[in-house]
């Protein structure tokens, strides 16, 4: 065995993650608020760091006063404590004067907005207080999850007293909340004077109504089916979830696009909305004095957060120039669709974006995941545009341009003979696409679109 050292020239390629490749690739990943929090984040943290033109809560261009004096600052306690978040904590001297809730709309909660009906209930101490424990046990779309006899546990009461309470509560905004099944709820929602044919069927026949199955019940009541069709047409315009038209105090999303694309005389224009990647540049007063040198702590701070600021500065800017390429991209592969809608789609992958532009698909995936883009016809997902292919006489056909297609074909049905999968699919290979009868069954279960049997009309 030959222990000897020996001494070997040779040459490899490695791929090394800098920090600041790293960081370039964090603020791809990044959407329009997680970016801003962070941008945010470094203003505050980097005094060489500005924003062009900061724009306040108001929508004010605020001015940068950098009327400071350099004799007045100590360079040497500011690098050791500039990090420090204390000064955060300042008392805002006349809060009136930025009063941010007069400028910010609000919309009341299902429990916010009982609540507020359960004060102006001439209830008693107690009555409020078992009101206020039913409230507090409904769920988001407005139904009651305990029972009676719990809430009369909880609040020391008899059940009889809960109920009263309840029935009171169920008269409420909106109409049908506090219902304790589907039943009861669809019960609340129609009048007294209301034909007793509809109560029959909700209370006996809401299966056989979700099913479609009219001939079955005009025969059981012994009633023209048509008569039994306008009584289920009146019952599916009840509100099964009345609690459903309330904000969720715990689901609220914001979606800012990150590119527009505006039709100009005909043309497409593309723009990379500054707010998802505002334009950052370097303060020309501390800039000036790292010029000057001085202080040589001073300089070596702010040589520090100079470097780290052109870096920011670049890491935006490319990501701000990557998400405009593959927009550009995606609307060139794409031009039929902002035209013509869903219909005309075709197959795209990551793969024909990055030999597009010419860069890696992973870098494609980060760009597009997360961001989207306003268009002419609606917002939409960047991923959105790439979907698969099926084969069709003419080229490949996408899967969202077959839905759409299948979409419209039963949008046009005559509804007292709706078309079945097989005859859908056979209607789709006559246009020049080849879809199963199970590709179709799919595509129509995953747009939440009825069998044939369920569409149909008397």
């Amino acid at each position: 065995m030959d222990l000897k050292f020996h001494l070997n020239l040779e040459q490899t390629q490695k791929l090394i993650m800098t920090p600041e490749l790293r960081q370039a690739i964090q603020l791809l990943q990044y959407n329009s608020l997680e970016l801003n929090e962070y941008i945010a984040a470094e203003l505050e943290e980097n005094p060489m760091l500005e924003m062009e033109n900061p724009v306040n809560a108001l929508g004010e261009v605020e001015s940068i006063n950098n009327d400071s004096k350099e004799s007045e600052i100590d360079w040497k306690e500011y690098a050791e404590k500039y990090d420090d978040n204390s000064y955060k904590q300042e008392v805002d001297k006349n809060p009136k004067e930025h009063n941010l809730e007069a400028y910010i709309s609000y919309s009341p909660t299902l429990r916010e907005h009982l609540m507020s009906q359960l004060c102006l209930t001439n209830f008693n101490k107690k009555e409020h207080h078992i009101g206020l424990l039913i409230i507090n046990n409904l769920d988001d779309n407005g139904y009651l999850i305990a029972t009676v006899k719990e809430i009369a546990n909880l609040s020391k009461s008899r059940e009889e007293e809960v109920e009263k309470v309840l029935e009171i509560i169920q008269t409420f905004e909106p109409i049908g909340v506090g219902a304790r099944d589907l039943k009861e709820c669809l019960l609340l929602q129609i009048d007294e004077d209301t034909d007793s044919l509809v109560k029959d069927l909700i209370l006996y026949k809401l299966d056989d109504i979700a099913n479609n199955r009219m001939s079955k019940i005009a025969k059981e009541y012994d009633l023209d089916p048509l008569t039994i069709q306008d009584a289920s047409d009146f019952i599916r315009t009840l509100e099964p979830k009345p609690g459903r038209t309330f904000k969720s105090s715990t689901d609220v999303r914001y979606i800012i696009p990150d590119a527009i694309i505006e039709l100009v005389d005909g043309e497409y224009i593309i723009i990379v909305n500054d707010f998802t990647g505002p334009r950052l540049k370097i303060n020309n007063f501390y800039k000036n004095m790292l010029k000057d040198g001085g202080n040589i702590e001073a300089t070596e701070f702010l040589q520090n957060k100079f470097n780290s600021a052109m870096w920011i500065i670049k890491s935006i800017e490319q990501r701000r120039q990557t998400i405009y390429n593959v927009v550009e991209s995606i609307l060139k592969f794409q031009h039929d669709f902002f035209k013509e809608g869903e219909k005309a789609l075709i197959p795209l992958t990551l793969k024909d974006i990055a030999d597009d532009i010419q860069m890696h698909e992973s870098t494609i995936s980060r760009t597009t995941n997360g961001k989207y883009v306003q268009t002419p016809r609606g917002l939409f997902e960047l991923k959105y545009f790439f979907c698969a292919g099926l084969s069709g006489v003419e080229g490949d056909v996408s899967s969202t341009s077959v839905k759409a297609m299948i979409k419209d074909i039963i949008d046009n049905e005559d509804s007292k003979k709706p078309l079945s999968d097989q005859k859908i699919s056979t209607l789709l290979m006559s246009k020049g696409t080849k879809v199963s009868r199970r590709t179709v069954a799919k595509y129509r279960e995953e747009m939440n679109i009825l069998a044939s049997n369920l569409r149909k009309r008397i």
